[in-house]
């Protein structure tokens, strides 16, 4: 899942060597992932109303499902 958030915000950022995304696993299987861009690039990951991130959120609950845990997706 990480790789899969890395590649979406790889695909939209300007700084793309600025993208980094850490995993967290915690117990239960709840699965906290942080994305963190550079500055700039924070308004085009997040999007207009906050519709990428939406999606990016969907993308990983359906990913999620397949595993049976629960992740979060953190934009920093």
């Amino acid at each position: 899942m990480k790789e899969l958030v890395e590649y979406i915000a790889r695909a939209i950022a300007t700084n793309v060597d600025d993208v980094k995304v850490t995993e967290e696993v915690e117990d239960g299987g709840h699965i906290i992932i942080r994305l963190e861009v550079h500055q700039d690039d924070k308004g085009k990951v997040i999007g207009r109303q906050g519709r990428l991130a939406q999606a990016m959120r969907a993308i990983l609950r359906v990913a999620a499902i397949k595993d049976d845990s629960h992740v979060t997706l953190e934009i920093v």
